[in-house]
């Protein structure tokens, strides 16, 4: 058998119960050759619209690394058995989301060919939610496949969800549009809520307890406000003012004057170029510096490290350690740098790996298994999904400097007390 094998560094990180390295071990079955079949010792680069499988003979030696986000041992029958768990993956493979979705569905891909060693028998397939949300879903449920991962897009959410639900099939998005969940569908994508309730409650542990908030107008700028005020009055602490712009100089400037000086921390929900645009004319207008702080949106640009005017700012995301380590591995591979958002593609995919022992053969998926309280473990950290259909993710609090970022609260590690 012809494999790729990659370096082993022992001391790592146990994610989804898989022991993951640095370069993440891959070793990869045979197949018959088929022009839309990519196994897992093909060449790296996969072809749009394949298949990736690993379909092997499972025995509990194989799956005796198979476990919770706390290391806990998940045994499969005494016997071998022949598994075969079909999994499609719709996204945008086309049109201006296509490099997101690229991302998400080759970062899967690696996924399968890393844990083809465990025999957990995951077969991917994708499909192009760019060439018709609707026409992806029928295609993937006809061929038999008895978990969604994706869509992107919340307008394709709406109508995926519907059809899967009917068809007795899970969703796992990658939107973060917690709207949309229930059902049978699952929000995987980073929500501002968690963000701004982590970093909000940080503030307020470390005795700020007067805040503001700049807001866009929107849906977006709706939730934070709504979420900045519920956090505060959950904590004790009181808002002073709060301001609606559109995103312009003039009316982020207003917006700022409308503040006046009365808070020693303020929420900028928005993104680093509005929030840059920003900091300076807060402490201008207050008169004092009081603490910046962001949301989940900063975590996915790459120039904060020269953004001047928010060093000393803080913001909560998911750790971003073996993202960083994923990436390389990534562009290694693909020769490009993936979306911030492959990782959720990756993760999807460990989180079948540690429900496949339970998961029938050609069967439905054991769709129970998602509201493990224990939750699961990957590139972006625990995470578990609440009766509802959110994730709830666990968060690192980290700090703006001219040296780049720093953690000054790391993310849990596990969801226990």
């Amino acid at each position: 058998m012809n494999a790729i094998q990659y370096p082993i560094k022992k001391a790592f990180t146990v994610l989804s119960g898989l022991l993951l390295t640095t370069l993440l071990a891959g070793c990869g079955g045979s197949s018959e050759p088929h022009p839309n079949t990519v196994a897992s010792n093909a060449p790296p680069k996969a072809p749009t619209g394949t298949t990736t499988q690993m379909s092997q003979t499972t025995s509990p030696s194989d799956n005796q690394a198979l476990g919770d986000s706390n290391g806990t041992l998940t045994n499969t029958e005494n016997s071998p058995v022949q598994v075969t768990h079909s999994i499609a993956i719709i996204v945008p493979l086309s049109g201006p989301y296509a490099n997101i979705g690229q991302s998400i569905a080759n970062a899967a891909d690696m996924a399968v060919r890393d844990i083809s060693d465990r025999n957990t028998g995951l077969k991917i397939t994708r499909y192009d939610s760019a060439k018709g949300a609707a026409e992806a879903a029928t295609q993937a449920i006809t061929e038999g496949n008895k978990l969604i991962l994706g869509p992107l897009l919340p307008s394709d959410v709406r109508i995926i969800g519907p059809m899967a639900h009917n068809a007795n099939i899970p969703v796992l998005t990658f939107s973060n549009d917690t709207s949309l969940a229930g059902n049978g569908v699952y929000t995987l994508g980073f929500t501002p809520v968690q963000a701004i309730q982590r970093v909000v409650t940080y503030a307020i542990d470390h005795k700020l307890s007067r805040f503001a908030g700049l807001l866009p107008n929107g849906t977006y700028g709706r939730r934070a406000s709504a979420t900045l005020l519920r956090t505060v009055a959950n904590n004790g602490g009181s808002v002073s003012g709060l301001a609606n712009y559109n995103r312009n100089p003039q009316a982020i400037g207003e917006a700022v004057a409308k503040l006046g000086h009365d808070y020693d921390a303020v929420l900028i929900a928005d993104s680093v170029r509005v929030a840059r645009e920003a900091a300076p004319l807060v402490t201008q207008t207050a008169g004092t510096s009081p603490q910046i702080l962001g949301t989940e949106l900063w975590a996915t640009d790459n120039n904060l490290k020269t953004a001047s005017s928010l060093y000393g700012a803080w913001f909560a995301s998911v750790p971003d350690t073996l993202f960083r380590q994923l990436s390389a591995k990534y562009k290694s591979r693909y020769g490009a740098a993936p979306s911030r958002l492959a990782s959720l593609g990756y993760d999807a995919i460990l989180l079948a790996a540690r429900i496949a022992p339970q998961w029938p053969s050609e069967g439905n998926f054991p769709e129970k298994m998602l509201l493990s309280p224990t939750g699961f473990n990957g590139i972006d950290g625990i995470f578990r999904f609440k009766a509802n259909g959110i994730a709830d993710r666990g968060l690192a609090v980290q700090k703006i400097s001219e040296e780049g970022l720093s953690v000054i609260d790391p993310a849990p590690s596990s969801f226990e007390k």
